[in-house]
């Protein structure tokens, strides 16, 4: 089990280390140039097709869900505890300019998302009965022609959703409940159990019936909250901005209980921690957004810049309330430390730290779990993935009292390794992503903007 877990290690560090992070942000660098930046350029159209239509029961086009419950439902996965807990890890490992490059993360990280949703759409599938499957696996077989790929992307997807999706979260809500409320872990877990089992009877459209009210409710609540702290010490914010900026391209010496930073520390985690908050590249989204109504695959890749542009404001909310408060250097990390931010500015208050967790965590549970369940679909057929939901459900149990490092480890590493394949595909179907969005936004495309 030790030679086990040090192989495992010493993949892990590669797989999220310099040269994949170079790989990820490149590839988001390489689509936003191919595209002649249009996720900047284009961004107030983006946004008037996507925040200004969120709850817009019209789309034309198939698919079986609306635009927006894919989107809620990809934002379920997407807005995890890594936009919290994340966000702190970065903070305190690699300073504050690691925000920067978080902020560079996430702008890049919209192209590649952009790219994948497009790609999803493009080459997706439409089922006997009707319903809608794609994702990174089918657009690696139908684009590429290169059906092993896609094989062991969908074997990284269903191990990755076990660990990554389901068990670290449901501990993650299980631990801040007990240290903020004293509930018990393991009744914790038999009410998340129950509670997901019920909603995922019903498949994506259950899910997202449910996520596209969770999601706006959870990232309302824990933003209205984050501005709270933020107000209140409105006036760090002009220092607090001037120092992630310094602190970006210099480091931060060692204060207090912080271990000092530099520039590459900035760099590595701010980008590392941003990518796994906003999951561009990874591949996971796709699935989601593969059960979309929609008329053009550009219109639907809209919907993935908004979801990287969300994760981005609320990272960015977390960051700030870190800084703002200045517990960033007392040698606190993780959830810890973002409750320690909302207790400075008003005691009691890093139970909103509790709530977020638990809504951001089950949501991540919700959403996973419909990406475990395609992949293995896409392995085995339909008749074996309904098995996926009696494994699934009695593992949030398991997660939630906790004691499987090693399964953890094994599925962070795992979810690293769904990139490659993904990140190939991305870069070898970039010519199809730039004829579609040419296509889309010339007078081919007859539809209002």
């Amino acid at each position: 089990m030790d030679k086990i877990m040090a192989i495992n290690s010493w993949l892990n560090g590669i797989v999220w280390g310099p040269y994949m992070l170079i790989l990820l942000l490149g590839t988001g660098i390489y689509i936003t140039l191919g595209n002649k930046f249009f996720t900047i350029r284009k961004f107030g159209i983006v946004m008037k097709n996507t925040l200004l239509k969120m709850f817009s029961k019209e789309g034309s086009g198939e698919g079986e869900i609306s635009a927006f419950q894919a989107v809620s439902t990809a934002l379920a996965s997407t807005i995890g505890t890594g936009n919290i807990v994340g966000v702190a890890t970065a903070v305190a490992l690699g300073g504050p300019g690691a925000i920067f490059w978080m902020w560079m993360s996430a702008i890049f990280g919209m192209a590649t998302k952009f790219a994948e949703v497009t790609l999803s759409i493009n080459y997706r599938i439409k089922k006997d009965d009707g319903s809608f499957v794609g994702g990174p696996m089918y657009y690696i077989e139908r684009g590429l022609k290169l059906k092993w790929l896609a094989v062991i992307f969908a074997i990284m997807t269903s191990i990755a959703a076990l660990g990554t999706g389901n068990m670290v979260q449901s501990n993650s809500i299980a631990s801040i409940l007990e240290s903020t409320f004293g509930f018990n872990k393991l009744i914790v877990g038999i009410i998340l159990a129950v509670v997901a089992a019920i909603v995922m009877i019903g498949g994506i459209k259950s899910i997202s019936k449910v996520t596209e009210k969770l999601v706006p409710f959870m990232a309302g609540f824990y933003i209205i909250g984050a501005l709270v702290i933020i107000i209140a010490r409105a006036d760090h914010i002009g220092y607090v901005f001037a120092l992630i900026f310094k602190d970006a391209f210099k480091g931060t010496a060692m204060v207090g209980g912080f271990a000092g930073s530099t520039m590459a520390m900035a760099a590595k985690f701010g980008i590392a921690r941003g990518i796994f908050s906003n999951e561009g590249g990874l591949g996971s989204a796709p699935i989601a957004h593969a059960a979309a109504t929609t008329d053009h695959p550009v219109r639907q890749g809209l919907w993935g810049i908004f979801e990287v542009f969300t994760t981005l404001i609320i990272c960015t909310l977390s960051g700030l309330i870190l800084l703002v408060t200045d517990v960033w250097k007392s040698g606190l990390n993780g959830a810890d430390l973002s409750a320690a931010a909302f207790n400075s500015v008003i005691p009691g208050s890093q139970v909103v730290i509790a709530i977020s967790i638990l809504l951001f965590a089950f949501s991540t549970i919700l959403g996973w779990s419909y990406y475990g369940e395609k992949a293995l679909e896409y392995l085995f057929g339909e008749k074996v993935s309904k098995l996926y939901k009696f494994i699934w459900i009695p593992l949030i149990v398991v997660g939630s009292v906790g004691g499987l490092e090693f399964v953890w480890a094994l599925a962070d590493t795992f979810n690293g390794m769904m990139a490659i394949p993904n990140l190939i595909a991305i870069l070898a179907l970039s010519k199809v992503v730039f004829k579609l969005s040419r296509e889309f936004f010339s007078e081919k495309v007859k539809s209002p903007l």
